[in-house]
């Protein structure tokens, strides 16, 4: 009901989400019948279904490589995130995971859901790695180390300074940036690029994901996680858990701004990198999430929300992100677009508004001097009321054929 509600709001949703639709059916007809590939391209689809149809733009060597190093990574942070184990275990296994990889008899059971499943059987993924080339294992097992000794690091750390956050996000995010690029020039399709763009693709992503889930870190039982720097939050509250509480509104309205003004820095050199990507599968792969997080933090900018649930993109405008984003000058015109929505929420009043509007100019500014923003797709940021009648008397026909044809042929069901 609430899906029909959002079309009937935002009626140009619909194509694109039938489109994604058809394309997630697509995807899951395709997985491999070997039972190791077919395990980890489920369990894909299970732990995320947005990537595991992002994936599917690649080709099938790259595709492999990159759904492996994705479930390794989800299987490390699977043990980080499951506070229910002792510090003395879980440190251990992080620094060796890299190790363990390699090995189809070693398993630990930890995490809940899809995530146990994917720990309990984490020897399909295993047997699907070492059929990777040597030049892709080489390349998982490296970042793999690197972020699971950072895990460790922070396991017995809290994230005090903004340098400790920036730190944090580099072992998490960062090296997920860091490992793809890897990935990409293995496959000879890309060159490498630098470090530290990599480097901000994902601290881009990981910060927006922090500033989005806030509440349910906070919450997690039974022990929070902490990940906002102290050095921010303690501008405007005695406690990070503090600004869950009502009473604290506008001190964490400022606080959330503040924390998405730092995310913001990252903004320029994201698309940097993705304007020097030369296979079209690869530009689409990484554009998209790039694209998702900074629609993310417009939306959670100056959003009480963030403080009180979930805060996301309707769905129907992710479908039209995934669907429409094919060059950079749609890249360039969502970015522009999101950075001015941001923009107009920002109140001059709010302690880092000056800092805020220096990020978002610095980000319209690199978008117009591309050149390219006279041709790209107005998806993101449109007035969607002038056809709006059209588009819902034509889903309502549509829903009437689909039901008519469904109560005439009961057998099909």
């Amino acid at each position: 009901m609430g899906t029909l509600r959002s079309i009937l709001k935002h009626p140009d949703d619909f194509y694109p989400l039938l489109k994604l639709k058809i394309a997630a059916r697509n995807a899951e007809k395709q997985i491999p019948p070997e039972p190791h590939w077919a395990f980890c391209y489920t369990m894909l689809h299970k732990v995320s279904r947005s990537f595991a149809l992002v994936i599917q733009q690649l080709g099938t060597d790259l595709r492999n490589a990159v759904c492996i190093f994705y479930l390794v990574l989800r299987a490390l942070d699977t043990v980080e995130d499951d506070t229910s184990i002792a510090t003395d275990v879980k440190v251990p296994i992080l620094i060796a995971f890299h190790r363990h990889i390699y090995d189809r008899d070693w398993h630990f059971s930890c995490g809940t859901k899809e995530y146990k499943v994917l720990m309990d059987q984490i020897h399909h993924v295993s047997t699907a790695f070492l059929e990777l080339g040597k030049n892709y294992q080489e390349a998982i097992e490296d970042i793999t180390k690197r972020m699971g000794a950072g895990m460790a690091k922070f396991i017995c750390k809290e994230v005090e300074t903004i340098d400790d956050y920036d730190e944090y996000c580099h072992y998490v995010a960062g090296l997920v940036g860091l490992g793809l690029s890897k990935l990409f020039h293995a496959s000879g399709s890309e060159d490498l690029v630098f470090d530290s763009l990599s480097n901000s693709m994902g601290l881009f992503l990981q910060k927006t994901n922090i500033i989005r889930d806030y509440l349910e870190d906070i919450n997690e039982i039974p022990k929070s996680r902490m990940f906002w720097p102290r050095e921010i939050w303690s501008k405007y509250v005695n406690k990070l858990e503090d600004l869950k509480y009502e009473e604290n509104s506008v001190k964490a309205v400022q606080c959330l701004n503040d924390m998405v003004t730092n995310a913001l820095m990252h903004a320029e050199d994201s698309l940097i990198y993705m304007s020097a990507l030369r296979d079209s599968s690869i530009f689409r792969f990484c554009a998209i999430p790039q694209i998702m997080a900074i629609g993310t933090l417009a939306l959670c900018y100056n959003n009480i929300e963030v403080f009180r649930g979930v805060v996301k993109m309707r769905r129907g405008l992710t479908a039209k992100v995934i669907d429409r984003t094919k060059t950079m000058a749609d890249v360039y015109g969502a970015f522009f677009d999101f950075a001015s929505v941001l923009e107009s929420k920002v109140d001059k009043n709010d302690p880092n508004a000056t800092k805020t509007l220096s990020r978002l100019v610095a980000i319209q500014k690199s978008c117009r001097e591309s050149g390219l923003l006279s041709k790209r797709k107005s998806f993101i940021v449109k007035n969607e009321n002038g056809y709006g009648s059209f588009m819902i008397v034509m889903l309502v026909i549509m829903v009437s054929i689909i039901f008519a044809y469904l109560f005439a042929n009961p057998h099909n069901n």
